[in-house]
This record gives structure tokens, C-alpha cells and sequence, in this order.
């Protein structure tokens, strides 16, 4: 397993930033958990082995306050699941195929049993305390803000520079403009708040969210496969009143993050679907129209690249990106996602979170 190297004055950071959170006396119901930490996991057995050791080093997951949640979207064979079926404190479901991310975080949180939830990619190194200031903070919330539902905290990179963490909702003209700024930047903008405050939408990778909330949504949308759903819940929160908040206060590092890696045509075709999901369900139709037309030409020029370096594999993918957008552009959203699901099942590449 690769190690991950963490700057001493970043770890000096997030030590600190895990003790600012005061402890709030909240009693916790005799074997019922209050807060549950879901992790969906595709090939990454071993940073969710590394992820598990963080979680179970911290007292509430020690004395029940807190369970763990695996979920895996049917990764190949690995000792190590086995391993951690067996510790305490952990449930898992292992699914024969996948079903992508929107949907493993449902599943999970529907084994789960505490009253609010913490979605945690694989990927993450946590601050000294995390998961105990994280239920500190989700029980004076219950205390005193019947209406806080999702909360999301500060980022960090591996070399220890900020990582975004939050942003406004995409429009068609921003969306267009943004292409012109660092991968980095184009879904997020930057929040210098010292304490929890009001945003419009946190990303998915770490995100506490109230049972109550996620079950007045119906969950996480499922017609997302990967990539948007966590824009998507964040609106439809704000739309029936609940609160959505960023929390510089507590802090971890995400080594991985979209913005960092290659885009293969695979992921490509799963993050252009995402995004023409959500402009079909929250933009203006003649909007969410011209973006597929921006798609289509999209498709076409990166499938002839494809064909130009010789790359079969690759055009074939671009070709399925430009007939699932005319399917989208048409109405057929579940020929569309069908379309998507067998193009996943077919490819043996990484394109988890």
C-alpha cells in the first residue's frame, strides 16, 4: 500500500483545527449509534483499509457513538475485504456490479443506523479527532438547528495547499466561461469564512448530512452515476428549507481529487452524463439544448482524435458519449443510462471515486 507523506505544519494545521470543536454533552442511546460514516469503495481496498484504522483510532467509533459503513460497487477480490468485514463496529455490502456512486451512498445509508451521516471517499487522511469533533458537531446541531442538513469541511491537498471545497450552482454561461480556468477552479470558488457559514452546494467527498434531511429528499438522485449528485442534493436541500454550510473548522486531506487525474474517455462519458443530467433537471430546456449540441461536437472531435492516434478503444467510448447525448437531448433519459451502465460494466479501467 502507498504511503501517503503529510507536511509536518500541515499536520501541526489539522491537529489544531481538530481541537478548536468544544465537546457538547449529548447522550447517546444504549447500542444505537448517532453518527455514521459511509464509504463507498470500487478497487481501492487498500486506502479504505487505511481510511477504516483512522475512523476506529477515534473514540466515538470506539464506544458505538459512531458505525462504519462499506459499501463496495463490486471491486475484484482483495484479502483485504474479508479483514474488515470482520472488525467491530463494521458493516458492508458488496455488490455483483456497479451501481455507481449516488446509489452505494443510499444503500449505505440505509444499513446504517445513526441519526446523521458522514460520507467519506477512500481517499482521505483525517486530523487527529476528526470523527469525534465531526459527531460533537452533528450533536449541537441536533441541540439547536432543527434545520441544518448538510454541512461539508475544509480541504487540503497532499503537499498541503487548500483544496476547494464549495461553489455556486452551474449555469449554461458559467459552465462555458469557466473552461477557461484551472481544472481546480471551474466548479468551485473560494470560501475565506473562519467559522460555519451559509454556501450554496459542498462537495460529496466529505459531507455530514441529517438522516432527517437525506430522507426528506428521497436521498442522493440516482439518475447521477458519478459526479454532480452531491450539486444536485445541495439544491434540492435549499429548496425544501434545509440548511447547507461549509465548516473551515475541521479539516482533511483529499489526495485524489478529480481535478488532479487524467480524464480517460471513460470517465469523460461518465462526468458529461452527469452534467447533462443535472442541466436537464435544474436549467432552462433551451439551455440544457444547446448543451448538447456543445457535447455532441465534443464527442465528435475527441472520437476522430481517437481514431487519428489510432485509439479504437477510446473512439468507440466518444461514440457512445455522442448517441447517449442525442439520446438525453430527446427525452430518453433511462435509454440514455442504460447506455452509460453498459459501457461501465464493459470497461476494466478505474473510474471510482
Amino acid at each position: 500500500m502507498a504511503r501517503h507523506v503529510i507536511p509536518t505544519d500541515l499536520l501541526q494545521v489539522l491537529s489544531t483545527s481538530a481541537r478548536m470543536l468544544p465537546r457538547a454533552a449529548v447522550k447517546t442511546k444504549l447500542g444505537s449509534p448517532r453518527l455514521s460514516v459511509v464509504i463507498v469503495n470500487y478497487r481501492q481496498w487498500e486506502k479504505t483499509g487505511g481510511l477504516m484504522r483512522q475512523l476506529a483510532a477515534g473514540s466515538a467509533v470506539r464506544s458505538g457513538e459512531a458505525e462504519i459503513v462499506v459499501v463496495d460497487n463490486h471491486s475484484p477480490f482483495h484479502p483485504m475485504a474479508r479483514k474488515l468485514r470482520r472488525q467491530s463496529g463494521v458493516s458492508m455490502r458488496r455488490w455483483e456490479r456497479n451501481h455507481g456512486f449516488a446509489r452505494a451512498v443510499n444503500e449505505g445509508c440505509r444499513l446504517s443506523r445513526g441519526d446523521w451521516f458522514l460520507l467519506l471517499n477512500p481517499d482521505m487522511t483525517l486530523s487527529e479527532g476528526f470523527i469525534d469533533n465531526v459527531l460533537e458537531l452533528a450533536n449541537r446541531m441536533a441541540a439547536g438547528e432543527p434545520r441544518a442538513g448538510i454541512v461539508g469541511f475544509h480541504l487540503r491537498n497532499s503537499d498541503g495547499s487548500q483544496q476547494l471545497s464549495s461553489g455556486p450552482f452551474p449555469t449554461l454561461l458559467s459552465t462555458l466561461l469557466r473552461l477557461a480556468l484551472p481544472r481546480s477552479r471551474r466548479k468551485y470558488h473560494a470560501t475565506r469564512a473562519l467559522e460555519r457559514c451559509a454556501v450554496p452546494w459542498v462537495t460529496g467527498c466529505c459531507l455530514l448530512v441529517r438522516r432527517e434531511c437525506l430522507e426528506d429528499l428521497g436521498g442522493l438522485d440516482e439518475d447521477y452515476f458519478l459526479y454532480y449528485e452531491d450539486v444536485d442534493l445541495c439544491l434540492r436541500a435549499l429548496q425544501r428549507g434545509w440548511t447547507v454550510a461549509y465548516d473551515p473548522n475541521l479539516a482533511v486531506v483529499h489526495h485524489h481529487p478529480l481535478h488532479g487525474r487524467a480524464v480517460p474517455a471513460a470517465l469523460r462519458l461518465v462526468t458529461r452524463h452527469s452534467l447533462l443530467t443535472y442541466a436537464a433537471k435544474h436549467w432552462p430546456r433551451w439551455h440544457f439544448r444547446f448543451l448538447t449540441r456543445i457535447v455532441r461536437l465534443e464527442s465528435w472531435a475527441r472520437r476522430l482524435w481517437a481514431w487519428w492516434r489510432g485509439d479504437t478503444k477510446q473512439a468507440a467510448l466518444f461514440r457512445e458519449l455522442g448517441v447517449l447525448t442525442a439520446e438525453l437531448r430527446r427525452g430518453e433519459h433511462e435509454a440514455a443510462r442504460r447506455r452509460l451502465d453498459r459501457a461501465v460494466q464493459r470497461i476494466d479501467v478505474r473510474i471510482g471515486v
